[in-house]
């Protein structure tokens, strides 16, 4: 066999090699894929038992927050904005003097926007036309405080200052006693759930062997309602804001493993 046959041979040979590793590895991942797809044909056995379980508490809001307002009208946006922003200063320092600080003050909204006046409408067209008559700024403040007992006064020394609005007053939780009350209704949730668990499963010869899965609800608290009033005489009497405590309530489901007793 001359020189240059072997080497046909030799190179038919490599190359037969390498398309048989090629085809055998190509095989194994088809079939590690086809084991991977295989659905399992043997689901868990284990047994359980779904169980919400809740928690509610009575709570006194420790927070509220008043939101009022300075409109102003001019001819021009800036004289508006001006004479807005003058009032503001005004309501801003004698709020301050009840002793709110700056950091209970905030912006809560402030625009500015033309006003139009509907003329009579044309007697030949019937066409109304509007007339720019001027513009309006609109300035919103709200006072968010742990002082419950200033309200009343908050709002009393606005509008004796210059505000035209008083939009809101709410209550609601500081975030230090927001956080606390979660803490101490979620561990009442969960020993409530587990409670009902074990009376639903006595009866059946069964018991609680485990835990497989607890998901927490949402933190429950309504606004609570709000009730104010202003006097006939605001520079006479303080104006009287109330509110009162409210249901609070969080909820847990439990999914509890459970075994012959």
């Amino acid at each position: 066999m001359t020189t240059k046959n072997k080497i046909v041979l030799a190179t038919l040979a490599a190359i037969l090699i390498v398309s048989t590793a090629v085809f055998t590895s190509m095989q194994a991942s088809k079939d590690e894929a086809y084991g991977q797809q295989v659905p399992n044909l043997y689901p868990s056995r284990e047994r359980t038992i779904s169980v919400t379980g809740t928690a509610t508490t009575s709570v006194l809001p420790d927070l509220v927050t008043v939101q009022f307002g300075v409109d102003t009208e001019s001819k021009t946006a800036q004289e508006a904005i001006s004479s807005n922003a003058q009032i503001m200063d005004t309501v801003v320092s004698a709020v301050q003097n009840l002793g709110i600080t700056k950091e209970e003050i905030s912006t809560a909204g402030f625009s500015v926007y033309p006003i139009y006046n509907d003329t009579i409408p044309d007697p030949r067209t019937g066409i109304h036309k509007n007339v720019l008559a001027g513009y309006r700024a609109s300035n919103t403040l709200y006072v968010k405080t742990t002082k419950l007992s200033l309200a009343g006064n908050i709002i009393d020394t606005a509008a004796n200052a210059g505000a035209n609005r008083v939009d809101n007053v709410s209550f609601s939780l500081s975030p230090e006693k927001e956080q606390s009350i979660q803490d101490d209704l979620l561990s009442k949730a969960v020993l409530n759930a587990k409670s009902r668990a074990e009376k639903a499963l006595d009866p059946l010869s069964q018991k609680m062997i485990g835990v497989k899965m607890v998901s927490l609800s949402e933190f429950n608290m309504p606004p609570p309602p709000t009730y104010y009033s202003a006097g006939a005489s605001l520079m006479e009497k303080s104006t009287p804001v109330f509110t009162s405590n409210q249901e609070v309530t969080t909820t847990v489901n439990v999914i509890f493993l459970i075994g012959d007793q």
